[in-house]
């Protein structure tokens, strides 16, 4: 059981993380919600962006999320003209996502403005800051890795 004390420091990191990421989405949210889109679109045109050529399972995997709730955002991106779905020239079953060029200007306006806000957080912080970010985000990240693989 953790003390009191312990447990009031906590509940402020979980909300400093809660209020953290709202305000990292905001301007992201707003640029979407103008073309009719979302985060998980997001985070589908973000990763495509990443790596040009990725398959769906491969996007599937590295967002955690299933094919049904991957299948109407694809589909969205797809319509709108910011990915480009083809067949994997070696195996016609894999398909393999990139984005358009408006792809490409929509996601780099969405991390623009979230590139912004993390140099300008990070500089007000102070030496080390990223660094001990990054930190603390890859152990989440591994913590989260760890209790999957159980």
């Amino acid at each position: 059981m953790i003390d009191p004390v312990r447990q009031r420091e906590l509940r402020q990191a979980i909300e400093a993380l809660y209020f953290g990421y709202r305000a990292f989405t905001a301007l992201p949210d707003e640029i979407l919600a103008e073309r009719g889109l979302g985060r998980t679109h997001h985070r589908i045109l973000y990763f495509v962006c990443r790596d040009a050529g990725i398959s769906v399972g491969e996007l599937l995997g590295l967002l955690r999320i299933s094919k049904q709730a991957a299948h109407r955002p694809l589909r969205e991106l797809e319509r709108d003209g910011l990915i480009a779905v083809a067949p994997d020239p070696h195996d016609r079953r894999v398909r393999r996502l990139s984005p358009t060029e408006d792809g490409r200007e929509l996601e780099a306006r969405l991390s623009a403005s979230q590139m912004r806000m993390l140099e300008a957080t990070f500089g007000a912080c102070g030496a080390g800051a990223e660094r001990e970010w990054h930190r603390v985000m890859t152990r989440l990240r591994q913590e989260a890795d760890g209790a999957r693989a159980l």
